[in-house]
């Protein structure tokens, strides 16, 4: 049992980073319709400028209190990953968003290849490593055996559970969240009620791009150390996170995010760890096709 209750912690520590990703595929396709299918490398770019942003604290200041650094890492890599995302829409998405459909589809895609080739040739093939990440651990008895818990794991969940709670106040409270609600049920009607579409879109982008740094800085904490092929596989299961929540829907890409945590990590300990992505797969593919909009995600009624 207690096997059991620590796979299911690492699931849950798993499929918190993968939710925070699957809000930025959700937010994305809830207002616009498109699958933004750099959002995973655009993860894996926070990811390494982490990595670079706190080398070079490290090698500026010499011995720094981790949690400032980390702090300070968390800002920096939230803005510039913002500012990328930004770009990324008004230049690769925005013209083509009146085309016919497969036009921006085409183009993210052309988008994830550039950014992934980019990382290779400016950081190499090879895994970036980091060192001074925490290594605390908890141990919890329980019953005969024992569990650990790390200040790794501890952070990841609590920054997920705090971030969705700020993002549901965002989206039901604010202004801004009331502008994305309109776009998302009709974006002309928004725009003759005076709803600045364009702009939406834009922080729409950049908000997600900012969950993707925070993610990418837990991924970064996580395994202590980055590679340029880490948006393509985390990139896909958020995709069936959010897919699996019922995309649209903010609460179901984070439960959606801890369930495919939960099978890849299950799997992996109990079957083959070979296989542990083709289960991830497989659920999307179930998904699509015995529940299409997924646990939360609402039908599409067609306007006439």
């Amino acid at each position: 049992m207690d096997y059991l209750i620590q796979q299911v912690i690492n699931g849950l520590t798993l499929g918190s980073i993968y939710g925070l990703i699957a809000i930025g595929y959700t937010m994305v396709f809830g207002i616009i319709g498109m699958v933004n299918f750099a959002h995973g490398d655009v993860f894996m770019l926070s990811a390494f400028v982490a990595l670079i942003i706190f080398l070079a604290l490290s090698q500026l200041f010499g011995t720094i209190n981790l949690a400032l650094a980390l702090l300070l890492v968390l800002v920096a890599g939230m803005a510039l990953t913002a500012l990328w995302a930004w770009t990324i829409e008004r230049v690769a998405y925005r013209p083509l968003r009146g085309s016919f459909r497969l036009a921006p589809m085409i183009s993210a895609i052309g988008m994830s290849i550039f950014l992934s080739n980019f990382v290779q040739w400016a950081q190499g093939p090879n895994n970036k490593p980091l060192e001074m990440v925490p290594t605390e651990i908890i141990t919890i008895a329980l019953g005969a055996g024992s569990i650990t818990l790390s200040w790794k794991q501890i952070t990841i969940m609590v920054t997920t559970a705090v971030l969705l709670m700020a993002l549901w106040y965002l989206v039901q409270k604010t202004p801004l969240g009331r502008a994305q609600r309109a776009c998302e049920q009709d974006r002309k009607m928004a725009s003759i009620l005076g709803v600045d579409v364009d702009r939406t879109i834009s922080l729409t982008f950049v908000i997600g791009a900012a969950l993707a740094a925070v993610a990418g800085l837990l991924w970064m904490v996580n395994y202590s150390q980055v590679n340029f092929a880490d948006g393509y596989v985390p990139g896909v299961k958020a995709f069936t996170a959010a897919v699996l929540g019922g995309i649209g829907s903010l609460q179901g890409a984070v439960l959606g995010g801890i369930l495919i945590g939960l099978i890849e990590t299950l799997w992996s300990a109990y079957f083959s760890l070979a296989y542990k992505d083709v289960a991830a797969l497989l659920i999307l593919i179930v998904v699509l096709v015995f529940m299409p909009s997924g646990l939360f995600g609402r039908p599409d009624v067609e306007k006439v």
